[in-house]
């Protein structure tokens, strides 16, 4: 999961856990990178909708299990992880992010339409 994926239920009204159960229809282990944490931490300081966004993310992502990557700026802690092949998908709804996730072989997880989300194959 990365920062935006995070925030989209404040920011795109998507129930981004539900969405997941109803794609992949198995108990998976949720990840999120520590730098991903650090940036929703820096984000939920600021104001208006994107620091309440943030902060709903840093809520959500409690309910994912942090992983420690050799890469302090989130997306590239989000490569990192594709790339080490430790992750089956990842949840982002950032483009730039989704084509270096895509070059690396990993299926993307993004929104489409209105607040659905689905699997973009590599």
């Amino acid at each position: 999961m990365d920062t935006n994926a995070l925030m989209m239920p404040v920011e795109l009204d998507v129930r981004v856990f539900d969405e997941l159960d109803r794609l992949l229809a198995a108990d998976v282990d949720l990840v999120v990178p520590t730098a991903v944490l650090d940036e929703l931490e820096k984000l939920s300081t600021g104001g208006g909708t994107e620091a309440v966004a943030a902060s709903v993310g840093a809520d959500l992502a409690t309910r994912c299990r942090a992983v420690e990557t050799d890469e302090s700026y989130a997306d590239d802690a989000v490569v990192e992880l594709a790339d080490s092949g430790d992750v089956d998908y990842v949840v982002t709804n950032d483009k730039p992010l989704r084509d270096r996730v895509l070059e690396c072989g990993i299926p993307v997880i993004g929104i489409r339409g209105h607040a659905t989300l689905a699997v973009t194959e590599p």
